[in-house]
Order: structure tokens, then sequence, then C-alpha cells
């Protein structure tokens, strides 16, 4: 199983990235490409209606701005969408793109993760695939356990 991380344009990975770098943490393949709703609405729809045929089990899409490339990806797909609202150059001050995925009407979910939330939205696809991969769950124990001892390390300090 692979997770699909898709993006409006490239100026999106430096906050993309940190959901590809946690899913090749937990050894989970990911396939990344741009898919813009707007420049590139054919591929934006080829990807949406395939990605399931094409051995991807979550989508995670980011965009900025109008940001409608997540919730544009969850009308096409059976697959889960998690959105990435991206704080891009054009959009005001990141809120018009957590809106535009936030705000999804009744029978097209997207799960929505925080501003440049990128890292949580790779977690949430994981711990999804780690629903039906024991090994991927075993190693998001491991993970939110090294949370837990990060934490009482830093207050041992105090």
């Amino acid at each position: 199983m692979k997770v699909g991380i898709i993006m409006g344009s490239k100026s999106d990975l430096p906050v993309m990235q940190e959901a590809i770098d946690i899913l090749k943490g937990f050894d989970i393949p990911v396939d990344v490409d741009i898919v813009s709703a707007h420049r590139t609405p054919e591929k934006m729809f080829d990807y949406g209606k395939n990605a399931h045929k094409n051995g991807i089990a979550v989508i995670i899409a980011g965009a900025g701005g109008a940001a409608h490339l997540p919730g544009m990806i969850a009308s096409l797909s059976p697959l889960p969408v998690i959105g990435v609202p991206v704080k891009s150059s054009n959009s005001i001050d990141g809120w018009d793109s957590v809106l535009s995925i936030l705000q999804m009407p009744g029978g097209v979910p997207v799960a929505t993760v925080a501003l440049n939330g990128a890292k949580n939205a790779g977690i949430l696809a994981a711990q999804i695939i780690g629903t039906s991969d024991a090994c991927v769950l075993d190693k998001i124990v491991t993970y939110k356990e090294g949370l837990k001892l990060k934490v009482i390390e830093s207050a041992k300090g105090l």
C-alpha cells in the first residue's frame, strides 16, 4: 500500500516534504506528483478516478490559495483524502486555504490538518494504513512512545 501525495504546484513541496519524510520513516511508499486543479484539470480527473487502481490507499493533497485540489480529488476518488492547507504567496494569511479544504459539503469528506500541517497528514495516513497493516501499526506505536519519552526527558531539565 502506498500513499499518494499531490500538490497544486512545486512551491508547495517544502511544506509537503514533511509528509513525504514521515511516511518514508514508517517505510510506507509514496507517490509524489504535482496535480493542479486549475492548470491541469484533466490530470486531476485522471488521478482522482484512478488512484485506487494504481495501488494508492490514501491521498494527501496540499494546496494554497483557493485550495480546490483536496476537495476535487475527494469528489472523484473512493479513497480517504487528507487535505493540507498551504500558506502560499497568494493566500489570505492561509485562511482561504483552510476554509476551502475544511468546509466540504456532505458526502465529500476531506480530513483536514492544520495550516502547513503536512507532518500530521503523513502520520494520519500511516495510522489509516496501520488499521490493516500490523507492521505499520507497530511503527506508529513506537513513534508515539518516542514522543512521550521526549516530553519526559525535556521535563527533567526544569
